[in-house]
């Protein structure tokens, strides 16, 4: 069942995901569990997480399941960790519509807004319906090797094409709705979505994209030729890359998913049908997020 974000109620019932070996985090998931049943909510906690930090913490009082499960049966998904693990949970939950609440457990945190000392607090306005929605859009990408799809996956940052562990470059033809752009040989490509565009791309000279932005950035990585820039297309381009001179090529998505690539491989990218709602607290602001992250100058005195 895919949600419709304009219609979020009160959530009834909230899955915990996190990921990583972490005292921290396992402490953080236990005290935010033991709140929200408090608060008369129903707590699912993701497998892997009570895998990972069950020995931690006694997780014994508190429903296991799957994403599948969560999917399913949960209201929203609060993510505990990351940008990374806030990446992995978008993919696996992005065909069921399940919002997400991001509080950042990891360094720069650009999807994970919430503060470790302030979670709490800020639960009273989750519970109360007080966050604001946001649609994030995602890619969806198959690899094609002689006329028969191979793989397929989803990406919330970007879709990375690289030469791989080998120095040489990687050669590939670019073709946007079927047209011919150009033929780029360099370290790789990325495709970016906004969400994307303060991660690899910010890192390769890309542009930064407000996310209620609808486009797709095009991002070349160590071109051999200083006059293939990065462009922007719409979100509605079909964007075809033609494997044509590579030793070790791979697909990366997200920079968590990889699959090995040939020589003629085509790799196909459009608007996943699939979008992502991100619940933010009250008073966020993108541009706020991103003068703290990126360490802008603050304002000047007086204005």
């Amino acid at each position: 069942m895919i949600r419709s974000y304009a219609s979020l109620r009160p959530p009834r019932t909230i899955a915990l995901i996190g990921r990583y070996h972490s005292p921290e985090i396992a402490e953080s998931l236990r005290r935010l569990a033991e709140y929200l049943h408090e608060r008369g909510v129903s707590v699912f906690v993701e497998r892997e997480t009570a895998e990972n930090i069950g020995r931690l913490v006694d997780l014994a009082r508190w429903v296991t399941c799957g994403f599948n499960d969560i999917g399913a049966h949960a209201d929203l998904a609060i993510v505990l960790g990351g940008d990374g693990t806030m990446l992995n949970a978008a993919r696996r939950l992005a065909r069921y519509g399940v919002p997400l609440v991001g509080v950042n457990q990891g360094r720069l945190g650009f999807m994970t807004d919430i503060g470790r000392d302030d979670m709490l607090t800020c639960m009273d306005d989750l519970l109360d319906g007080r966050f604001t929605p946001e649609k994030r859009m995602l890619l969806a990408a198959e690899i094609v090797r002689q006329g028969r799809e191979i793989a397929s996956n989803m990406a919330l940052n970007d879709v990375v094409i690289d030469k791989g562990a080998i120095g040489r470059m990687i050669e590939f033809e670019l073709f946007i709705d079927g047209e011919f752009i150009y033929n780029l040989r360099s370290d790789g490509l990325i495709v970016s979505t906004p969400t994307g565009s303060t991660a690899y791309s910010l890192s390769a000279g890309g542009p930064i994209l407000h996310p209620t932005l609808t486009g797709i950035a095009l991002v070349p990585l160590c071109p051999h030729a200083l006059s293939n820039r990065p462009i922007i297309v719409n979100d509605s381009a079909e964007i075809e890359l033609r494997i044509a001179n590579a030793d070790d090529a791979r697909a990366h998505f997200d920079g968590q998913v990889t699959l090995d690539l040939q020589p003629d491989d085509c790799i196909r990218l459009r608007r996943s049908e699939y979008t992502i709602c991100l619940l933010h607290p009250p008073g966020y602001s993108y541009f706020a997020m991103l003068r703290q992250k990126l360490h802008w100058s603050e304002r000047p005195k007086g204005v």
